[in-house]
């Protein structure tokens, strides 16, 4: 069994598929649009098979509660801890919500996170 995709609803649609393109290699599929339920949306591929779907419709509601139930936050495994750091390099450089590392986790992962446009937690692991 996998996990087939994850969701996000943003009001930010356009940029957030160019914030994990440009900085994950995602691909993103073509645009959905379906006016009845006034719904949009793009699928985002990764090179390992793992999907994102960013969705949109109009009047969404914000969510700014750093904890609260729900998804807490998503990892991206990169593969290395230097590619960690080049990315961590990268992403501050580019002005990107650092929140904490890298570093090495008690339980082993070694990580660095940031928040992505929408203020979702992405974790960089090694």
């Amino acid at each position: 069994m996998t996990i087939e995709h994850i969701a996000i609803w943003t009001n930010q649609l356009e940029a957030l598929k160019d914030f994990y393109s440009q900085y994950f290699g995602a691909t993103a599929g073509k645009k959905y649009h379906n006016p009845n339920k006034r719904f949009t949306s793009y699928f985002l591929s990764f090179s390992s098979g793992a999907r994102l779907e960013l969705m949109h419709k109009p009047d969404l509601a914000q969510a700014n509660q750093q904890f609260s139930t729900g998804l807490a936050h998503f990892a991206i495994s990169l593969g290395s801890t230097d590619a960690v750091d080049r990315l961590t390099e990268t992403l501050k450089e580019s002005g990107v919500s650092h929140l904490d590392g890298p570093r090495r986790t008690g339980d082993g992962y070694y990580e660095s996170t940031f928040l992505d446009p929408d203020g979702n937690v992405i974790e960089l692991t090694a």
